[in-house]
């Protein structure tokens, strides 16, 4: 995954086009890297899954 892709996905993650992504352990560091230079990377919410896998989804309430 390049850091092209990562904007792609979190933008559709926005827009509503996907509900959930989930980013496997290989391309974690590079989709966290995008994810926390954005704006808006506390209206993200990532849920840790056994494997190494985190399920990210929306919200429009930023967390704290």
């Amino acid at each position: 995954m390049d850091k092209e892709l990562a904007n792609t996905i979190l933008d559709q993650l926005k827009n509503g086009e996907i509900k959930e992504y989930v980013v496997t352990k290989d391309v974690f560091y590079t989709f966290r890297e995008v994810l926390v230079n954005r704006e808006d990377f506390k209206h993200f919410i990532g849920n840790a899954q056994r494997g190494g896998q985190v399920i990210y989804t929306y919200s429009e309430t930023p967390r704290s």
